[in-house]
């Protein structure tokens, strides 16, 4: 009896402590409808750090929470919150995503406003009179960053929408003559507002393309090597967005050796059976990368490495089993993008393997080659869910139209920003003919 007693207390207590965090959140759900906004932030905030709260209610605060911080003009705080609310799926998505874009322009972040916008766009694609507010902001946005023919695309999509709307007019007439007629040029199209019909004409060019990626991210390395924070979720993200640019994606986590050569030569098979100059292979990882001589090496997480000579045979020379296995293939465009350039995992080494990142390598038969760092320097792991380079790079992805060079130079230019100017990306190229990730 006295047993039971127990148990029943133990569960009467723990419901008293739910229902006093549930108080919490009620008490931030009527100051944020009543425009309290700050007591609207302290009372969710109070939730939030209760151990005993009803955690199904997280993602709803954290959203209410990021609204409540954006009135009151708090956009760093509201950006994390929003994104909080994303990851554990709250299913307003698509407004989540608008109010993103619109604090991170007010940070002046604009190309994550933009690739915020592009989700919004993506999930309230239904909505007419949404989708017309959705261009025409990010149509202002484009401006800021100069992308002006993009930004005429967009006031044109929401013109095609609602021909009448005063607004939408007169945000195209403040494009001169002269202005659309070279914006048609650039398109090389009859008349500038069908943006999508290029679109559609490159869609068609390359609808017999196959895309192939091998993408590998090693974290969980042994203690005397140093794990590192991002590189699974930096694999997991690029992979993804790889997929949502029609590439058949090899996903690789914490590999050895023995998995990263299994799957490179899987790679290499699905290049070589692909039709002729109509394939196109792109090799990415993320992780521990260090120099010797003139080759760089990829580390596995099983790497055992006490000499000098344990280097080659037990890490992956990129440009001797990577771009070489590639160039043997019929691809007509190899991209190899290396964010592995953090640190010196051996230090012990120094003298035989240098501190000091990657080596540039020779330039490989249609290949284009992307590093997170110039030759000879270190990069810097990013404070969020992604290394800085790789967040850079999956943003610069998702901007529809740019071809493969535009996209690595808004890379090198967020990143100089980012790091304050301390780390410069680098990349070189000797593609023949274009490719984009995104039409």
């Amino acid at each position: 009896m006295k047993r039971v007693f127990q148990t029943l207390l133990i569960v009467f207590t723990s419901v008293v402590h739910v229902n006093a965090q549930y108080k919490f959140y009620q008490a931030g759900f009527d100051h944020y409808k009543k425009g309290n906004y700050a007591e609207a932030i302290a009372s969710f905030t109070e939730f939030l750090n209760k151990s005993t709260r009803e955690k199904s209610l997280d993602a709803e605060v954290y959203y209410l929470r990021g609204l409540a911080n954006l009135k009151t003009d708090n956009h760093k705080a509201a950006i994390a919150d929003l994104n909080h609310s994303i990851e554990l799926n709250h299913p307003n998505r698509g407004n989540i995503y608008w109010f993103l874009a619109q604090a991170n322009e007010n940070l002046g972040y604009y190309f994550d406003a933009i690739n915020a916008y592009d989700q919004a766009l993506k999930i309230l694609s239904t909505e007419k009179e949404t989708l017309i507010k959705l261009y025409q902001e990010r149509a202002q946005v484009l401006l800021k960053v100069n992308k002006r023919a993009l930004a005429y695309a967009d006031l044109y999509r929401a013109y095609e929408l609602q021909p009448a709307n005063e607004s939408v007019n007169a945000s195209l007439d403040k494009f001169s003559k002269d202005e659309v007629e070279a914006i048609m040029q650039t398109q090389n199209q009859a008349t500038a507002p069908v943006v999508r019909e290029l679109n559609a004409k490159l869609t068609d060019l390359y609808k017999d393309e196959k895309r192939y990626a091998l993408v590998i991210g090693n974290a969980q390395y042994p203690k005397e090597v140093g794990e590192l924070r991002n590189p699974i979720n930096d694999a997991l993200d690029m992979a993804a967005e790889l997929k949502a640019s029609n590439f058949e994606v090899q996903l690789l986590t914490n590999a050895t050796y023995g998995q990263m050569r299994a799957e490179l030569q899987k790679f290499k098979e699905k290049l070589e059976n692909g039709p002729a100059d109509k394939t196109v292979g792109l090799f990415y990882f993320a992780g521990h990368g260090l120099r010797q001589d003139q080759e760089n090496y990829l580390v596995p997480v099983d790497v055992k490495i006490e000499f000098e000579d344990d280097i080659w045979r037990y890490c992956f020379p990129v440009q001797r089993m990577v771009l070489a296995n590639m160039e043997r293939t019929s691809s007509r465009l190899n991209i190899v993008i290396l964010d592995a350039c953090r640190n010196n995992p051996f230090p012990s080494l120094t003298r035989s393997i240098g501190n000091q990142g990657l080596v540039e390598m020779q330039k490989g038969r249609g290949s284009f080659i992307a590093f997170a760092t110039a030759p000879g320097s270190v990069a810097i792991d990013g404070s969020g869910r992604n290394g800085l380079y790789t967040q850079e790079v999956l943003k610069a992805m998702r901007i529809s139209g740019l071809s493969i060079e535009q996209v690595f130079k808004e890379v090198r230019k967020n990143v100089l920003l980012l790091s304050g100017g301390k780390q410069n990306t680098w990349d070189n190229s000797n593609i023949v003919g274009e490719f984009h990730f995104k039409f």
